[in-house]
Order: structure tokens, then C-alpha cells, then sequence
């Protein structure tokens, strides 16, 4: 099967087991894939087609099937001008709410700015005037059945390990149908309206006689009975399993019902430490070494998972959301917002406002949490054990101790690569603490202001003190925030930095195994002296090497202080030989206590 055909049988097919009733074509040549599958589908009597010979008509007879319907209506076309006709409908639809689905050919990226026939620049065509655009992303040859990455940053077709979607391509494709369905008639929370999705076609554009059967490809990733992707609903009743799990990841949001959930349920709580709802009995406080265990995932399986946030600050984490999606998992997402929602493992069977259980679980104990918190537990103390035993102090230890000094009220600002990875191994389950960090898009940008204006607000609220813990990059990334003005406010902020003299996530991650390359352009070493920076800023400066010196610093913080930089000088290369053991470490010991219960 070529992989257009491929694209458009999913596509079609997912966008019917939502509710797509009716659809409008205007003909082309780059859109045949979209054209067969239709008339196929609307010949079989799962939809009505209409054909339109011109898509400004094609266009405005959707908006009307989808005004009077209140239900969306996918209108397809083929590349260049064809996609321009559709624009005064899309602009009518978002003013007046009416849900479309736009679906336009285009040209596949090598054959753009070339001057090939009918290619124009057909990214983000309409502008705001949509509630969502996605360019799909080219299909490729044998990834609708296996595993491809997935489409932010990665190209569809390749293997990334722990950047895959379930059911390969066609995972990825009735995924983002479900999202453009939801968007489009407004089931997420949002206002309904115009959603384009713009697919690059290669050739060939029409089925081989000799392919199997379409109505069989139609089948491919999807559902079982028929069931869309994704279902939308304001509540999801869960009925109860013993085998769940409650993930909370990076966001404001409300935490309290979800932990209510876990605890009713009898299930353990995976929470990253900027999500605050790292409390309570049923949290976890090393659980991303036990998710770095393929065996550990194997044996222990949720049925079901009910997510918040935005997840995903680990591998392991994601390698779950996959791994339970493939063997059927129900996955119940809690939108953040009205028509927002975070699904990176495209694994959401539900996306709703709130989840609740059916009923009242039928016993008064879980074995499953037990065995969850037996091995974390166990891979807590083997972690701990290691850091303790350290005469200097290490990266992880720092940020456990951090953590665990600092007082109810006080503010804990992370980075967002190594620091905020470290509390998410060594956090203890604890309230009062308040962590923030920059994990919307993840970036090293601004941390020093975006910390300063923390605390700032923070304190003018009453709050205690505040720490950042931040890498030696992300200071001198953004060294002239700590250039204040003589009659600016200044918080009591102390910025607690490790300075293993460049980019210490590189040496965790595949790129240090090729040595020649890596120290020039992933290593960065750049051999500043921050006591130098903090000298010029007019700012005090303290080093940290031993243990006990963390809490001795926070312990010290007075109101009126002003702000400190604190460094603690590392070597990459131990540190990544220190994780890599305290991972090991945790494992085994986690193994054997399952062993043992």
C-alpha cells in the first residue's frame, strides 16, 4: 500500500468513527488519495459526498451542511490556489463558530520553493482565523503499521527510541484526527470553528490494483468496535481497576481532586515537581527509576491512567504512556483549559473536564499500590545510600537537599534540564513548597529574570523565601538579568547554581558517545567565573563543596538579603557516571523488593 493511500484510508476512516456525516470535495489531482477514500467511504454508505467543481462553492456548501448540523464537515481540495478559494468561508466560519474541517493537498516539501506546478506556501494559509493548523507531515513507506516519531521536531518514517507513537503512523494519524475533531466542534472546552489540517502528498496518489483490500487498511491502529481515538465528554466515569495510575504533570491546575481520585482508587500518584502534587500517601518520590526499567514497566501495567499537566519530563515516563496504550490502557486526560489539552504520546482515549469512579472500589486495600510503593521505596533508600556516601557534594544530592531544607512558604524556581530532572528523582513527598519552572516549552531562555520576577511576586504576597537551582548555562544565557537597576525592587533570592562548566544533560544522552564531536559543539565548555559575573553585578557570592552546606546556606537566608549566588563546581563526567549508578543501584533494589513482596 503507498503511503498516501495509506494516510488518506486512515485519516477518513478516523474521522468517521468520530461523527463525520458529510463531506464536500472539489476535484484535483494532489488530493486524489483524499478524493478515492471519500467516494469509497460515501459509496459504502458511511458518509454523504458533495462535488463541487469550484472550492469557493465547495467551501461555503460545508459551511452550510455544518451550520445546520452543528456538526462538523470536512471539506478536501488540492494543492496551490484550490486552498486559497476555501478562505472567505473559513473566515465566515470563525466568526461564527461553524466546525470545518479543512483538509488540504499540498505538495511534499522537497518540491517546494522550486517552482513546481501548483505549490504555494500553504502553512498556516488562514492564519488565526483557525482554532488549529497542522502541517500532517509527509507519510513514508512501511511506518503506517511500525513505530515512527512523532511529528514535533522529528521526521515521520524514522526510528527514534522513546519518540514513538502506538500503532506507528497510523497512531499518529487517528490521534491527530481525534484533536482536529475535538478542536473543530469545541468538545475540549473551546469555541467551535475552522480546523486545517494541510497534507503533502507524494506519489503515487492512487491505490495499487494489486493492494489489499482498503476496507481491511481502514482497520489499521484503530480502536477496538469501532471506538474513535479519542472520546470527548465535561466527565469521565472510570469504572474501577485495581491496576491505575495518576500522572500529574507540569501546570497550574488543581491537583486536590486528582489526589482525592488516587486515593479512593488505591493507586499510586506519579507527580513531576512542578506540578506541586507531590503529597499525600499514594505519591511517589522516585518513581523515575522505576519507569527507566523496561522490566519494571512489563510487570507492572496500568489499565488505566488518568493524566494532568503537561506530562513527559522523562523517558520512562513516556515509554509508559506508550507501552499501556499498546496493550489496550484506557488513557483519561484532563483538559487544562477550553480546547486545551496535553497528549505527547498521542495516547488520550478520553479528554475531559473532570474523572470520577463508577463506583466505590470493592476492597479496602490495594496490592498494587503496595508494590508500587515497595519499590519505590526501595529505590529511594539505594538512591540515598549512594549520596550519602559522597564526601563532595554531588548534582543530585544538591537538589535533594534543597528541596527538603527549605521551609513551608518558601518558593523553589527550577531549571528546566538537569535541576529539575534531579528533584524529580530525590523529591520527597511533601507540601508547602511551591515549584515553578519554565516547562511550557522547555526552553533555557531568561530563567535568571523569570526567577527574579517569581520571587517578586511571591514575596509581595506574604511568601518566604526563594531559591532558583539552575545549570551554568542557563546563567550566563541570561547574565544581564542580574543587572537590576539602583531603584528597582530586588527580591531575597538566592540563585543556586551548578556550574560543571557547559552542558551536563549532554553527557546523559546519546551524543557522548562520539567523544571527537562532542566537548566543541554539546559539551560547550566556556571556563567563565561566576563569582567574576556576581562581582559585576554588585551581587554577594558563596561556593558550595560539602554536604551539610545547602541547608546551612537556606538556614541562613534572611529577609532583606537581597540576592545571592551560590555555585557548586562539578565535572560532567562524574556526575553522568554517578546517575548512571544511582540508576542502577535504585533498579536493583526496586527488583528485589518485588521479589520479596
Amino acid at each position: 500500500m503507498n503511503p498516501s493511500t495509506a494516510l488518506a484510508t486512515v485519516l477518513v476512516d478516523e474521522l468517521i468513527r468520530s461523527g463525520l456525516a458529510e463531506a464536500v470535495l472539489a476535484p484535483g489531482s494532489r488530493s486524489a488519495p483524499l478524493a478515492m477514500e471519500l467516494f469509497r467511504r460515501a459509496d459504502g454508505g458511511d458518509l454523504r459526498l458533495h462535488v463541487r467543481t469550484d472550492e469557493r462553492s465547495a467551501a461555503f456548501c460545508a459551511l452550510g451542511l455544518a451550520k445546520a448540523s452543528r456538526t462538523p464537515v470536512a471539506v478536501a481540495c488540492t494543492s496551490g490556489t484550490a486552498a486559497a478559494h476555501f478562505h472567505a468561508a473559513v473566515i465566515e466560519a470563525d466568526e461564527a463558530g461553524v466546525p470545518l474541517l479543512l483538509l488540504t493537498a499540498d505538495r511534499p516539501p522537497e518540491l517546494r520553493g522550486t517552482g513546481a506546478n501548483q505549490t504555494i506556501d500553504q502553512i498556516k494559509l488562514y492564519g488565526s482565523a483557525v482554532r488549529w493548523f497542522c502541517e500532517v507531515g509527509v507519510p513514508e513507506a512501511g511506518g503506517a503499521e511500525g513505530a515512527v516519531p512523532l511529528p514535533d521536531g522529528t521526521v515521520p518514517g524514522g526510528t527514534v527510541p522513546g519518540d514513538t507513537v502506538p500503532g506507528g503512523q497510523a497512531g499518529y494519524w487517528r490521534s491527530l484526527a481525534s484533536r482536529a475533531w475535538g478542536l473543530a466542534c469545541g468538545a475540549a472546552g473551546g469555541p467551535a470553528g475552522p480546523v486545517h489540517l494541510n497534507l503533502a502528498l507524494r506519489e503515487p496518489l492512487v491505490p495499487d490494483l494489486a493492494d489489499p483490500d482498503l476496507a481491511q487498511l481502514a482497520q489499521l491502529g484503530g480502536r477496538p468496535g469501532g471506538a474513535p481515538w479519542t472520546r470527548f465528554a465535561d466527565r469521565a466515569e472510570l469504572g474501577w481497576s485495581e491496576q491505575g495510575l495518576v500522572i500529574c504533570g507540569d501546570g497550574e491546575y488543581d491537583a486536590a481532586p486528582l489526589l482525592a481520585l488516587a486515593q479512593e482508587a488505591g493507586w499510586p500518584v506519579l507527580a513531576e515537581p512542578s506540578s506541586n502534587a507531590r503529597q499525600g500517601p499514594n505519591a511517589l518520590s522516585a518513581y523515575p527509576y522505576l519507569l527507566a526499567d523496561p522490566g519494571f514497566l512489563a510487570a507492572h501495567r496500568p489499565d488505566v491512567i488518568v493524566s494532568a499537566g503537561r506530562p513527559g519530563l522523562s523517558r520512562g515516563q513516556m515509554a509508559l504512556l506508550r507501552t499501556a496504550s499498546a496493550a489496550g490502557a484506557r488513557h483519561v486526560v484532563i483538559a487544562q483549559g477550553p480546547g486545551r489539552w496535553s497528549d505527547p504520546a498521542r495516547t488520550a482515549t478520553d479528554v475531559t473536564a473532570t474523572a470520577m469512579l463508577a463506583s466505590r472500589p470493592g476492597r479496602s486495600g490495594s496490592a498494587w499500590l503496595a508494590a508500587w510503593q515497595r519499590a519505590d521505596l526501595a529505590a529511594r533508600q539505594a538512591a540515598e545510600a549512594i549520596l550519602d556516601a559522597q564526601d563532595d557534594l554531588t548534582e543530585p544530592a544538591l537538589a535533594r537537599q534543597v528541596a527538603a531544607a527549605l521551609p513551608d512558604g518558601a518558593l523553589l524556581w527550577a531549571a528546566s534540564s538537569l535541576p529539575i530532572r534531579d528533584l524529580d528523582h530525590h523529591l520527597a513527598a511533601r507540601t508547602g513548597l511551591r515549584i515553578l519552572a519554565s516547562r511550557g516549552a522547555s526552553g533555557i531562555d531568561g530563567l535568571v529574570s523569570s526567577a527574579i520576577g517569581a520571587a517578586l511576586a511571591h514575596q509581595a504576597a506574604g511568601g518566604g523565601p526563594a531559591v532558583a537551582l539552575l545549570g551554568d548555562l542557563a546563567l550566563l544565557h541570561d547574565a544581564p538579568g542580574l543587572f537590576l537597576g539602583a531603584d528597582e525592587p530586588r527580591p531575597d533570592l538566592c540563585l543556586i547554581v551548578v556550574n560543571n562548566d557547559g552542558g551536563g544533560i549532554f553527557s546523559m544522552l546519546e551524543q557522548a558517545a562520539f567523544p571527537r564531536p562532542f566537548e566543541r559543539v554539546f559539551g560547550t565548555p566556556h571556563g567563565a567565573g561566576l563569582s567574576d559575573l556576581a562581582a559585576a553585578a554588585g551581587i554577594a557570592y558563596r561556593r558550595l563543596r560539602r554536604p551539610a552546606e545547602p541547608g546551612q546556606l537556606i538556614s541562613s537566608l534572611q529577609p532583606g538579603a537581597g540576592l545571592l549566588v551560590a555555585e557548586l563546581r562539578t565535572q560532567r563526567q562524574e556526575q553522568a557516571a554517578l546517575r548512571a549508578r544511582l540508576g542502577e543501584a535504585a533498579r536493583a533494589a526496586a527488583a528485589a523488593a518485588g521479589q520479596a513482596g
